[in-house]
């Protein structure tokens, strides 16, 4: 029975290997281990890219002013002015 050859890339850890390749030189995977064309992890339907390579303009982060983002100062500034009008009897 002829001896089964390695896969371009080890399954368990994507490491490419050599047609004559007995192992995998990164995780110790052989044919007796779990060495085979497909991994467990092949039904799962990830992406192949990363995160960070689809977000090329990562987003500017919002002004702060002593840890508050502007827009809640500007709340609280008109919510003081309204208080501030309705002690003082203005209406609206």
């Amino acid at each position: 029975m002829p001896e089964p050859r390695a896969p371009a890339s080890c399954a368990q850890c994507g490491t490419g290997l050599s047609p004559s390749a007995r192992a995998c030189p990164e995780c110790g995977a052989d044919e007796r281990t779990g060495w085979r064309e497909t991994s467990v992890h092949d039904g799962l339907d990830l992406p192949d890219h990363s995160w960070e390579e689809e977000r090329a303009d990562p987003p500017r982060p919002t002004p702060r002013v002593n840890g508050l983002a502007w827009y809640w100062w500007l709340c609280g500034v008109a919510l003081l002015a309204l208080l501030l009008l309705g002690l003082l009897g203005v209406r609206l």
